[in-house]
């Protein structure tokens, strides 16, 4: 009996520590004009920046937050097989027409994860 109780504590520790995130889908387009943002004016945040849409904006908590974007798919015919990988940004502007779960990309953040001749692409996003 003393082991089953062991082994269910040690279970319990385990699951504790283990933390599962799942990604949620959206799509990622890309804009080429970084300052002034929304965030941080005229002050440079770098290239590996990111506009979010008015749901993830939270009236400009958004600011800052690191968001870990992958491509998994073209969202049109042009480009086949878009995709390159993952890349991970800053939220430093807001995307007022973009849909709920649209990412607006810096073009060389676009450029890391798919062939930027796609335009728009389908991607999978999580906060780090």
């Amino acid at each position: 009996m003393a082991i089953k109780i062991h082994a269910f504590l040690c279970l319990g520790l385990v699951l504790t520590f283990i933390s599962v995130t799942s990604a949620i889908s959206g799509t990622a387009t890309f804009y080429t004009v970084y300052v002034p943002s929304a965030c941080y004016g005229y002050e440079d945040q770098g290239v590996m920046i990111a506009a979010v849409s008015d749901a993830l904006w939270e009236n400009g908590a958004a600011c800052g937050r690191m968001y870990s974007v992958t491509c998994t798919g073209p969202t049109n015919q042009g480009v086949p097989q878009p995709c390159r990988g993952t890349v991970t940004v800053k939220v430093v502007d807001r995307c007022p027409g973009c849909d709920a779960t649209n990412i607006d990309l810096s073009q060389e953040a676009f450029s890391a994860i798919a062939d930027p001749n796609a335009g728009k692409i389908n991607i999978d996003y999580n906060q780090v």
